[in-house]
């Protein structure tokens, strides 16, 4: 996906992770400022895969995007450039400290329990809501499972999910729930992996 179709992908994801319980977690009671809270926040996670030059998958129909997967491959990705830190500044003086705070505790849980060794990383993975239930998960979780096996390094896909009903999905897609905490009264998370079927 081109980075000048970002806006593309920010309004896919801002629509499939609307009411996503770390979208409320990490924006908290926004009240009629939530929607573009949200899209500032969605709009600096797909910065930074871009940032970084790292596969960003979509799923068009009639010339919209109705599927989106954001993925970080294996390796070291280096640190962001200055422009995308001054963005991720900007985000976090806009949402305030206590929207920083949250979302930091999140990301330090979610390191403490990364999955060892070389992998891809499923960071985002959203279908528009008139799309739901229609396969386009599927098609993109299967391009993400190729991408996987045929990196030289990669031995499989993981993944975060803190909605409950996810789990079950992933799991029928041959994912294994390695790790499980809940972050705070509001909100845990799933850590899983899917190794590859070489």
């Amino acid at each position: 996906m081109p980075a000048g179709r970002a806006h593309e992908v920010v309004e896919a994801l801002f629509d499939a992770f609307h009411d996503y319980p770390v979208m409320r977690y990490a924006v908290g009671d926004a009240g009629a400022d939530y929607d573009r809270r949200l899209r500032m926040l969605i709009g600096v996670f797909v910065a930074r895969r871009i940032d970084h030059g790292h596969p960003i998958l979509a799923i068009e129909e009639g010339g919209q995007v109705v599927g989106v997967a954001t993925l970080t491959p294996p390796g070291d990705p280096g640190p962001p450039s200055t422009e995308f830190d001054a963005r991720h500044d900007a985000l976090w003086l806009e949402l305030g400290q206590d929207a920083k705070e949250r979302m930091e505790r999140l990301v330090e849980t979610w390191k403490r329990l990364i999955v060892p060794g070389p992998q891809y990383h499923l960071n985002m993975l959203g279908v528009r809501r008139t799309h739901a239930g229609q396969g386009v998960g599927r098609l993109l979780l299967d391009e993400v499972h190729r991408l996987s096996r045929e990196h030289p390094e990669s031995t499989g896909v993981s993944l975060s999910t803190e909605d409950p009903k996810n789990v079950l999905l992933y799991e029928h897609c041959g994912y294994e729930v390695r790790f499980h905490e809940r972050v705070s009264p509001a909100l845990e998370t799933w850590i899983l992996f899917r190794p590859d079927d070489r």
